[in-house]
């Protein structure tokens, strides 16, 4: 059973993948820790949100490991994350818990552990819905990054598929303000219909505008 291969050790939550695998989550190092510090460098995001004088709204309904949600945060703005996984919610969790010593603005961090398509129409009144999907055609991406890969694997053992590009197009269909949709560079967008793009070395963000 799943619920066998949870562990801890030095204090943090771990989930044994395999026999030579363990997955865990740390926001008080590491690279992610020092990217926060650091958020007034996150131009691209910032372009992507846009200009406003109050603080927004924003529904993530790709939470993962919470790495973009964090940065909303630490912007200032109050985030709803969603993650279907188990798995990496109750890792992501834990790993929250431990940070909100370091962290107040997670005050503002509601994370749920379920599908978006699920929940997103409490959440209509969203100022932005995020969407950074996992595709098919990034092999490269996971082979440099073994986060990636081990969340590919447990994403398998829970027989999960990523659903948020549906979410999106059902989404697209209904009243909204703004979604924000990050992207490979060189890869399609989700729908063509973008009111403007925000463009790095390898990612960007499609933003979709209605109203």
């Amino acid at each position: 059973m799943i619920n066998n291969r949870f562990f801890y050790q030095d204090g943090i939550l771990h989930f044994k993948i395999n026999s030579s695998q363990f997955l865990s989550f740390d926001f008080l190092e590491g690279n992610f820790f020092h990217r926060l510090q650091k958020v007034e460098q996150e131009i691209l995001i910032k372009k992507a949100i846009g200009k406003h004088s109050n603080a927004l709204k924003i529904f993530d309904a790709t939470g993962g490991s919470l790495v973009d949600t964090f940065i909303f945060l630490r912007l200032g703005h109050e985030v709803v994350a969603c993650e279907q996984s188990k798995i990496l919610f109750m890792l992501v969790k834990d790993a929250v818990e431990r940070a909100k010593k370091e962290y107040d603005f997670l005050e503002k961090l509601t994370f749920l552990n379920a599908n978006s398509a699920d929940v997103i129409n409490r959440f209509s009144e969203s100022d932005i819905f995020y969407f950074d999907p996992m595709f098919a055609g990034t092999k490269k991406k996971l082979k440099r990054s073994g986060v990636l890969q081990k969340i590919t694997k447990v994403l398998e053992i829970e027989k999960l598929g990523d659903t948020s590009s549906c979410v999106f197009s059902d989404l697209r269909k209904k009243n909204y303000k703004k979604i924000i949709v990050k992207r490979p560079i060189k890869s399609e967008p989700l729908h063509h219909q973008i009111n403007y793009q925000v463009k790095g070395k390898s990612v960007r963000y499609d933003v979709y505008k209605k109203h």
